[in-house]
């Protein structure tokens, strides 16, 4: 006997499989995902809401339960290296999550367990600077915003690709994100390095100009931005079920790209409360179909040799490919979903 959730959830999924063109023949036929429980890092923002769209697509995928996870942000210095995506995925409190290259990469210098599968997308971060400012070289003795670990390690690899020494010629200040936009839009720092979409916002205002857009930028447009991770222990066990969600997530980011108000809604649903007009105008942008044209391992060992010669991390990139990451699944799926 069919118990009512579970019929619900099936016609969910089958209606999604349908709407979203999945193509049920390579799913067929696989064995079923080993579990049916996925736990994904709740966090409703605009540049992962491929992880949110791809929730009806998860359950046509075998996944009866799709939770979203939300990790308090524990209080900690911005020099501590372990952020709360990788945080949590090492600690086995989510299976899978969205981060930047480079908070992932702090984390697995200071011996953090999460394994990279997959990259999204593209152009997420902005470093804005205010008029004064004209060039990366000009940051040099000047005051840059940096809310966030990942931010951090983002502005640090940019001044440092240029020659500038980020332990003597920047001035960091790590007030949250939004008292440091309003500290930028009044003039009291002299950059500031935006996660989607708050450059947008801020630039809305009148609030500075880009220095650096990583969308656009070379060589930092040549790069993943995003990076799908797993939980080492659910991706050991369940290779099945990982490769099912990875196949759902990057079908969810096409979706982002030719539905964007559907990706929105699917956003507004889970909490999203930024402004939905922001929202879409960036999922305009950012090239979510385009998860193809760029390489995962790249990204990786790119950012490890920024952060390496900004002294953030002393592993190589070797290292870190070699022990932390899993590329067998994005392989295929490449071959799979062919665009």
């Amino acid at each position: 006997m069919i118990h009512r959730r579970e019929f619900v959830t099936g016609t969910a999924a089958a209606g999604a499989a349908a709407l979203f063109a999945v193509r049920p023949r390579s799913v067929a036929a696989e064995p079923p995902p080993e579990t049916t429980t996925i736990r994904l890092f709740h966090q409703p923002l605009a540049c992962f809401a491929p992880i949110f769209v791809a929730e009806p697509l998860l359950q046509a995928e075998g996944f009866r339960r799709v939770e979203y996870v939300d990790i308090p942000v524990r209080l900690r210095p911005i020099a501590t290296r372990h952020g709360p995506v990788p945080e949590a995925l090492t600690a086995g409190e989510i299976d899978l999550a969205v981060a930047d290259p480079p908070t992932y990469l702090l984390s697995l210098d200071a011996g953090g367990s999460a394994v990279l599968l997959a990259g999204l997308h593209a152009g997420c971060v902005k470093l804005l600077a205010s008029e004064r400012i004209r060039t990366v070289r000009d940051l040099k003795g000047k005051t840059v915003a940096v809310p966030s670990l990942g931010r951090h390690a983002f502005a640090a690899s940019i001044v440092s690709y240029i020659g500038l020494d980020r332990r003597k010629d920047i001035v960091w200040t790590n007030a949250n994100a939004a008292d440091s936009m309003q500290l930028f839009a009044d003039g009291a720092l002299d950059a500031f390095m935006g996660f989607a979409p708050e450059p947008d916002e801020l630039l809305a205002r009148n609030a500075g100009h880009v220095l650096v857009d990583t969308l656009t930028d070379k060589p930092w447009s040549q790069y993943f931005c995003c990076i799908l991770a797993g939980n080492r222990e659910f991706v050991r066990k369940n290779p099945v079920a990982t490769k099912r969600a990875i196949r759902a997530i990057l079908k969810a980011n096409e979706i982002c790209a030719a539905d964007s108000k559907r990706a929105v809604r699917a956003l507004v649903a889970k909490g999203y409360a930024r402004g939905q007009d922001t929202a879409l105008q960036l999922m305009g942008e950012l090239p979510y179909a385009r998860w193809r044209d760029y390489d995962t391992e790249a990204t990786v060992r790119f950012y490890a040799l920024r952060l390496r010669e900004a002294g953030m991390i002393s592993s190589t990139p070797q290292k870190i490919i070699a022990q932390s990451t899993d590329w067998r699944f994005i392989n295929e799926l490449k071959r799979e979903l062919k665009g």
